[in-house]
């Protein structure tokens, strides 16, 4: 992976006809190009966030122009901590006044796709904008976790994916959403409800509703771009990524049926946790 000098040589992707080289496109002006293209979606794709480029130890920021339409670089900075190759993710950066930013690495500029993948991390900026630390500041699993100094427990919890109960009834609740079975959906909710602890059930919940309103942005993001749909996560045995999956289908579900918006993001949080 490069940064500043990897960028004039890579990280450029071509909108335009083989040959044209005039109509080549940077990856700081081509975010402000896709952004035009989708921010009618949703009302949080009309906000564009800091990206930060990982190089092994070193960050390079970049802060959006809105007068120029381009990501123009910033500085440079030491990572917060050791980061995996090809991470995307969004956090508060210290380096950044603690502005929430965009993380990723050169690899998320390998195809166009990628560019889906940036608004899927800047909709979870937002999330950390509007309500995200409220609405953590509630869940029992947070205290608990802030109390041990678990800072990484959105990651790290261990949850019992593997319980053939919990396995079967989330199963279930899948097959519903999708076939839009509404009492059985409210069914499988009360289930897993009953059955999971109280930690278990807010994990379960949070996840749904953090990874899986930023899935169903990014699938109708690809879809916008005419990109295949981003639904990894459905395999057994599952794992926390079951929950961007689930998490998406049952938002979409509550939207058509209840909430009429998915603008209200705390509301939808308090809805999902209380289907049970």
């Amino acid at each position: 992976m490069g940064i500043i000098s990897f960028l004039t040589a890579s990280l450029v992707i071509f909108s335009a006809s083989p040959g044209d080289e005039k109509a080549s496109i940077s990856w700081q002006e081509k975010v402000f190009e896709v952004q035009s293209q989708i921010k009618d979606i949703h009302p949080f794709l009309d906000k564009l966030y800091p990206v930060a480029l990982v190089e092994v130890d070193t960050l390079s920021i970049y802060y959006p122009d809105t007068g120029e339409h381009r990501y123009v670089f910033i500085k440079k900075a030491p990572t917060p901590f050791p980061m995996p190759d090809g991470i995307e993710a969004s956090f508060p950066l210290e380096c950044c006044d603690d502005k929430t930013a965009c993380v990723i690495s050169n690899q998320v500029f390998s195809s166009l796709e990628g560019y889906a993948t940036i608004f899927h991390e800047f909709i979870h900026c937002t999330q950390w904008e509007t309500c995200e630390l409220e609405l953590k500041s509630g869940l029992e699993i947070n205290r608990k976790a802030m109390e041990a100094r678990d800072y990484s427990w959105e990651l790290t919890h261990p949850f019992p994916y593997s319980d053939s109960s919990f396995a079967e009834t989330y199963s279930e609740l899948l097959d519903a959403l999708d076939e839009g079975d509404s009492s059985k959906v409210y069914g499988c909710r009360k289930e897993l409800k009953k059955t999971l602890v109280k930690e278990d059930y807010e994990y379960m919940v949070w996840q749904e509703w953090k990874e899986g309103f930023a899935r169903l942005m990014e699938n109708k993001i690809r879809s916008r771009l005419g990109f295949s749909q981003n639904h990894y996560g459905l395999d057994m045995p599952y794992t926390r990524v079951a929950f961007y999956e689930g998490g998406a289908k049952l938002i979409a579900f509550l939207v058509i049926r209840e909430l009429e918006s998915d603008v209200d993001i705390e509301r939808l949080f308090q809805r999902m946790m209380d289907m049970g």
